[in-house]
């Protein structure tokens, strides 16, 4: 790893400089910038009160046109076509839909053929572009960095600030460059790099910067890819991520729905090919790793930093720093492991596939190259949950549902499902699952769960033989 620190006086401009200072409309003098906000996302947890402070000061939405609505947190992944049981979640989805029509905003509600989890949904239809702000209630919306943008959460204030105005006030933050140079080995995906670098980064170690991720290792990812490496941005402390983009960019934005078309797209595209850092640009910070160093990974404990290659042993509690030694006990403890303990072939009882970083149709096909032509494990409940209905469409039509369901795996409808225990997918007290989702925290996938989180290929693995696996064991050469 290279460590190059420095000021960001540098002659040319970075990606991250010539997008902000684009949509800089002024700046308080010792205080934060005004910044334009091209895209709001809304969704149904952290908006109810924004849209409630609107009312109250009898305001209406600046530009209606750039904000989208959908709810994902709290919908069930099964019946969406019949009331929500809890009552606390059917109030925020019932609130969201009154919202947006209330103050004329789209709104893909639950069933419309364009739901899903909102951080899917956005690049899937072309509403995330190269170039843009973006920001939304939610702290992986910096998801929306891999399309070339400047994707950042918000709190709800924030969300009314925005609705108000379509303008927000932030502190400019620094920059970071993580290179990841050479050629990812066999079974090793965008989730292991981030579950690396997080590892090596700790879940501080980006904290107020803005993260460009590049080098052959990054360029080479498939769009989808990239949308988990930007997504996990947040868990190093990060206050987003994003990628320069690039022809798999373009290709993918290419004829979405909402994506700039006829002489609209030329120009555009025209716009996003001066997407990158000058080569003279500075970085306050630089890192550089080398992909070959990178394999399938897992999680041991209750934050995603705490990480470990597949193949290697949990820490030895001297090998950690005292300061830390504390925590690590505490979190060892509640994950049931040992010090020095070994994950390969520990059983596991729950797998889920999904979430906002790997609810993608890519993750789906990674998940069925490894079950097909074998079993579930009889002691294994599986959730494979679609980002999006769109994802759910087209796994059907490539035949992966077929796949899925030969091997003994049901689909779920789309939503945020266990990723977090706000809707009915908890997963029960002391039972393990393994994870494509974002984070391990105590009691995020529900009171007393234990999560290690791995990517779609490790979960596969994971499912069909009831126990943590190597992935690579399991897959043809």
């Amino acid at each position: 790893m290279n460590n190059n620190s420095s000021t960001s006086n540098g002659v040319g401009k970075t990606l991250f400089d010539k997008i902000w200072d684009r949509h800089v409309v002024q700046k308080v003098n010792d205080g934060p910038t005004q910044l334009y906000i091209d895209r709001l996302y809304c969704h149904e947890v952290t908006s109810p009160q924004a849209f409630d402070g609107m009312r109250d000061r009898g305001l209406r939405c600046f530009r209606p046109q750039q904000i989208f609505c959908m709810p994902d947190h709290n919908t069930p992944t099964h019946d969406q076509d019949k009331p929500i049981e809890d009552p606390v979640s059917k109030n925020q989805v019932d609130a969201l839909s009154r919202n947006a029509k209330d103050f004329g905003l789209t709104h893909f509600g639950m069933m419309h053929p364009s739901n899903g989890i909102i951080h899917v949904v956005g690049p899937e239809k072309g509403l995330s572009l190269p170039g843009m702000t973006i920001v939304c209630g939610d702290s992986h919306t910096s998801t929306h960095g891999a399309m070339g943008a400047v994707a950042f959460g918000i709190g709800t204030s924030e969300v009314e600030m925005v609705l108000a105005s379509q303008c927000i006030l932030q502190q400019k933050p620094k920059s970071m460059r993580i290179s990841i140079n050479g050629k990812l080995g066999k079974g090793v995906t965008a989730k292991d790099m981030a579950l690396f670098l997080m590892a090596r980064l700790t879940t501080s170690g980006a904290t107020g910067y803005f993260v460009e991720y590049a080098g052959e290792a990054v360029r080479a990812l498939s769009m989808e890819g990239r949308l988990t490496l930007c997504n996990l941005s947040i868990e190093m402390g990060a206050r987003g991520g994003f990628i320069a983009p690039d022809e798999t960019t373009f290709a993918y934005i290419k004829g979405r729905e909402y994506a700039p078309k006829g002489e609209a797209w030329e120009k555009a595209l025209a716009y996003w090919k001066t997407l990158r850092s000058d080569d003279d640009a500075v970085f306050d910070k630089e890192l550089s790793f080398d992909a070959a160093d990178i394999q399938p990974r897992i999680t041991y404990g209750t934050n995603p930093g705490m990480g470990i290659s597949i193949g290697e042993c949990i820490p030895e509690t001297s090998e950690i720093a005292e300061k830390g030694r504390a925590g690590f006990e505490k979190s060892i403890r509640y994950m049931g492991f040992s010090p020095g303990e070994c994950l390969l072939g520990h059983a596991i009882d729950y797998v889920f596939l999904g979430a906002c970083t790997n609810g993608r149709i890519e993750d789906f096909r990674m998940f069925a190259s490894i079950v097909k032509g074998r079993k579930k494990a009889e002691n294994v409940v599986a959730w494979l949950v679609p980002g999006s209905w769109a994802v759910d469409r087209q796994l059907r039509e490539e035949g992966i549902d077929k796949v899925l369901a030969d091997a003994g795996f049901e689909i779920r409808q789309p939503g945020c499902s266990a990723c977090l225990a706000m809707n009915d997918d908890k997963v029960p007290a002391g039972k393990y699952c393994v994870s494509t989702s974002n984070r391990n925290f105590e009691g995020r996938q529900g009171p007393g769960a234990r999560t290690i989180l791995a990517s779609p290929l490790v979960a596969a693995a994971a499912a069909v033989t009831g126990r943590i696996t190597d992935p690579r064991e399991l897959m043809d050469d």
